[in-house]
């Protein structure tokens, strides 16, 4: 059941992206030869005014096939004929749709979710990092290092990078106070076993859930969820993290299965998979904002390269050269999967 919900759920977050694409197409005036969910050969098919909607076989994919998307076009409504504001508009409306959609599942589950906030309800007896010189309670911690802290779990993380001196803007009283250079080490407290453990010596505030509140929650969650999938990329590029760590639509189907069948009831098991799925769509909108070949990020780039060598050239650059380079892009992106894939299937079988 799990394995089967996660297969329709991919073909949702597939169908909103291109939905995205599809509605602003359609806004700016494009002509839309065809909207399709899925891949490889029709199952369902049906003519519109101008447009064939289509459900395909593979439930992983989808397109939006636009007249002059690829090339040169004489139909005036076609994608390259309009100004490249509209075609930008276009390109970024499906990775736009993706992120509200993990923004809508994060507010369907806020209620149920224990976002501890990063303001300070009282400090643990002997703290020293509690005066007029340092933290009070009530104060909501902004920044550290000049990272934004939505909650107390980006505190924690962001304090125990570089050293024990840190830059700590506060909100407090309706006014910022910045601690500049501020020594703030772990220190050392009694654990329940009879050792120590080192810890800031911080209580901070659980949300308390109202409508209000669940929507500024999710949205920061949201905004997390894409820092979160910048620092991923980070590690993988500086080699913190393998290329063998990362999973396709297989492997992450078989991690959902794994997740909801240890969850211990019904509720948890709901979450669990909002939670995974929310997170997957903000990773689809980031993702596909690249600037590579074949992905919407990458088209904007070479939207904005064109435009800038047309101003500067006065000569119009010819879509075809275009389309070579998202050809390309798209045979090494279609390289990647299957090497994605194999990975995801080799690791089913060793675990």
């Amino acid at each position: 059941m799990y394995i089967i919900l996660a297969i329709i759920a991919f073909g949702v977050l597939i169908g909103i992206h291109e939905l995205g694409h599809f509605l602003a197409a359609k806004a700016c005036g494009v002509r839309v030869n065809e909207f399709a969910l899925g891949m490889g050969p029709k199952i369902l098919h049906k003519q519109g005014k101008e447009t064939l909607y289509s459900l395909r076989l593979l439930p992983f994919g989808g397109f939006c096939a636009m007249e002059g998307e690829d090339g040169d076009s004489a139909d005036p409504r076609a994608f390259s004929a309009k100004p490249a504001w509209q075609r930008a508009v276009i390109l970024v409306a499906g990775a736009a749709m993706n992120f509200l959609l993990g923004f809508l599942l994060i507010l369907c589950i806020a209620p149920q979710t224990r976002f501890i906030e990063p303001v300070i309800g009282g400090f643990m007896e002997g703290c020293p990092y509690e005066g007029e010189a340092g933290l009070q309670t009530g104060d909501r911690i902004l920044r550290v290092d000049g990272h934004r802290i939505f909650f107390m779990d980006n505190f924690a993380e962001y304090m125990s990078r570089g050293g024990d001196d840190h830059d700590i803007v506060l909100l407090r009283d309706g006014r910022r106070v910045t601690l500049r250079g501020y020594h703030m080490p772990k220190v050392a407290y009694p654990a329940e076993n009879g050792g120590t453990v080192l810890k800031y010596g911080i209580y901070f505030t659980t949300h308390e859930s109202t409508f209000r509140g669940d929507v500024r929650c999710a949205w920061y969650e949201a905004l997390d969820f894409v820092r979160l999938v910048w620092r991923s990329l980070g590690d993988l590029i500086t080699g913190a993290v393998s290329v063998r760590e990362l999973s396709g639509p297989v492997g992450i189907v078989s991690y959902v299965n794994e997740v909801e069948a240890e969850a211990e009831s019904t509720d948890e098991a709901r979450f669990n998979f909002f939670f995974i799925f929310a997170l997957i769509a903000v990773n689809l909108a980031v993702m596909n904002l690249l600037p590579l070949p074949a992905l919407d990020g990458g088209r904007i780039f070479l939207l904005a390269v064109t435009w800038v060598i047309e101003r500067v050239f006065r000569r119009r650059v010819d879509p075809k050269y275009e389309g070579y380079i998202h050809t390309a892009g798209f045979v090494l992106l279609m390289g990647l999967m299957v090497f994605v894939l194999f990975n995801d299937v080799i690791k089913i079988f060793k675990g």
